[in-house]
């Protein structure tokens, strides 16, 4: 039975997945390929110069910092396809854990609803603090990052369910401040914020990061309804 329905979960996941990955390569990935050109031009002029050859050479020498990255083209939109689907997958499972967790069913009524959720608390609540990233954009330590996004996203997660199921004024107002509490600590932010990307094309990104986040996440939560709900169906019958 788990099997079953963690099979409908995952599929689910990869059908989101690939509409957004669709959505990822028109807007997201001509963004990332001009900021990508602003760094290797960048690492260019630190090296000494502007030149073609000083461009390639910072180019080569990024790539090896980097590791293995997919080139241009066909390949890059098969692996953003393939990221965006595996991605897609992950985050209906866990919105399938949380709900036996919950013991809230799935369905195709309140399946947008749980989309929506999943989208306020691992994406819109810690972009708050720690907006999405261009290549060449100044951070804070991985590990300082990553440790306040599952903080906030957790509690933001917790606030909701105290909001959205309990629905009480003691809770609704527990809610809110269980909600504030990361950001009023801070998310960690980097030392400097020198960057030569234009505050235009970082504004453009960040936009079509969330709504991409909003996108995907609104597919899961209407597609694990679906899937879900079906499956109960199928299994009674």
């Amino acid at each position: 039975m788990i099997g079953r329905v963690l099979l409908a979960a995952l599929l689910a996941g990869i059908a989101a997945g690939l509409i957004a990955g669709v959505f990822q390569h028109v807007r997201m990935t001509p963004l990332i390929l001009q900021a990508e050109t602003f760094e290797v031009a960048n690492a260019a002029t630190a090296a000494g110069g502007g030149h073609a050859h000083d461009t390639e050479t910072a180019a080569h020498s990024q790539d090896q910092a980097q590791g293995w990255v997919p080139k241009d083209g066909f390949e890059r939109t098969l692996f953003t396809l393939v990221t965006t689907a595996l991605a897609g997958a992950g985050w209906a499972a866990v919105l399938t854990g949380l709900s036996f967790l919950l013991a809230i069913p799935i369905t195709r009524d309140n399946g947008l609803v749980w989309g929506l959720c999943g989208f306020l608390a691992f994406s819109l609540a810690p972009a708050a603090g720690l907006p999405p990233e261009l290549p060449g954009m100044a951070a804070a330590g991985l590990n300082a990052r990553i440790l306040w996004w599952a903080v906030t996203a957790a509690m933001t997660g917790g606030a909701l369910w105290l909001i959205v199921v309990q629905r009480a004024p003691w809770a609704v107002l527990a809610g809110i401040a269980v909600i504030v509490v990361p950001h009023i600590i801070g998310a960690p932010q980097a030392s400097s914020h020198d960057s030569s990307l234009s505050a235009g094309l970082v504004q453009t990104f960040v936009a079509n990061s969330l709504a991409l986040s909003a996108l995907m996440w609104g597919l899961i939560g209407v597609f694990l309804g679906f899937a879900l709900q079906h499956y109960e169906k199928d299994a009674q019958a």
